[in-house]
């Protein structure tokens, strides 16, 4: 039963995945309320509805924060109006750090993983603790752009979302201000859905697709089952086969490593890429980037930009991943470039394994 097993957890991830689509393509058909809540200096909060249907509903409210409730309670008009709105919150500049940020013209495509692994050095949380964004990118001089970074502690914003979701919202973002070009950008920290806007006005086109949804999985469930015998059949067939491959790895009891030890041997013997790579982002200084990286057997190149290349070899030979760090080719500078363009090869240690 191993296989019909399977076959219900994949269609369970697919029916996940349909209720996902269609949750997405009801928000832009279903029209949705947005409320603007504004954090303010003393620790109060203003929130205004954008469009309400209801002319008698009052379009400004304000309250304060205690224990995680709005004091004093939310009036009946605006509890209707939370449930199923798009909640946008505006944090205070007090409340979020800003820095600008600045990167080679070619990194572009690249933002999301180089400041994302610099969060821990550009804010005073780790990764897993902070709540950031970034503008998008500005062109600047010397073939450069530069973005405007926010961020503020997850803690900042957690009572906040969990707010929203008590009154009953549909999804919340947070945006913060930050400094960019001289002037204040609004940068989106967070948004997250709670949960579906579907409900008794969803058009009837969308009801339709959820019940063939519905019945295709039906389906595909009762062929699954009926094919099932075969298909255990063959799944038993391939664990005997793999059963005696195993059994032809084993050596014989004269003390000689078995298959297995010497597969995780040559696991902790042979250079990991993700070691390497962490490796690399421990040795090069900050004013280094890397456009290409090659790892081929035990050896790495690294091909990028630097302030000062000549340097570089003597970090690679200092680190103990790093032996015999050379330049490959020749190291230039082109009129429209701040740096030098290096190239460098080194040999991998070939141990990257646990020493226990």
């Amino acid at each position: 039963m191993t296989m019909i097993v399977q076959t219900r957890q994949w269609f369970e991830q697919w029916i996940a995945a349909v209720s996902g689509a269609v949750d997405s393509i009801t928000d832009r058909l279903v029209r949705q309320r947005r409320i603007q809540l504004d954090e303010n200096a003393d620790g109060t909060f203003t929130a205004s509805m954008k469009a309400s249907k209801d002319s008698r509903a009052p379009t400004v409210l304000s309250f304060r924060m205690r224990h995680g409730t709005p004091e004093p309670p939310l009036p009946a008009q605006w509890s209707a109006a939370f449930k199923g709105s798009r909640v946008e919150v505006q944090l205070p500049p007090d409340h979020v750090m800003t820095r600008l940020l600045d990167f080679p013209r070619q990194a572009a495509d690249f933002l999301d993983g180089m400041i994302r692994s610099q969060v821990d050095r550009l804010t005073p949380w780790g990764a897993g603790e902070a709540v950031f964004g970034w503008s998008s990118p500005a062109p600047i001089a010397d073939d450069r752009i530069e973005v405007a970074f926010s961020a503020t502690s997850a803690s900042q914003v957690d009572p906040l979302v969990q707010l929203a979701e008590r009154l009953g919202a549909a999804s919340v973002a947070i945006h913060a201000p930050a400094a960019g070009g001289g002037a204040l950008v609004q940068v989106k920290l967070l948004d997250k859905r709670l949960r579906s806007v579907a409900g008794p006005n969803v058009p009837r086109s969308l009801r339709v697709a959820l019940i063939l949804t519905g019945v295709a999985a039906a389906a595909s469930l009762f062929l699954s089952i009926y094919l099932g015998g075969s298909l255990q059949s063959e799944q038993e067939d391939v664990q005997r086969q793999i059963l005696q491959r195993r059994a032809a790895l084993r050596v014989d009891a004269n003390g000689v490593a078995s298959g297995i030890g010497l597969l995780a041997k040559r696991k902790q013997t042979t250079p990991s890429s993700v070691m390497v790579l962490e490796a690399l982002s421990h040795v090069l200084p900050d004013t280094t980037y890397v456009t290409e990286l090659r790892i081929e057997g035990d050896k790495v190149q690294v091909v990028g930009m630097t302030q000062d290349a000549p340097s570089l070899i003597r970090l690679m030979e200092q680190s103990p991943q790093f032996t015999r760090a050379t330049f490959f080719a020749p190291t230039t500078r082109a009129a429209n470039e701040s740096g030098e363009r290096f190239h460098v090869e080194a040999n991998i240690s070939a141990y990257f394994g646990s020493g226990s």
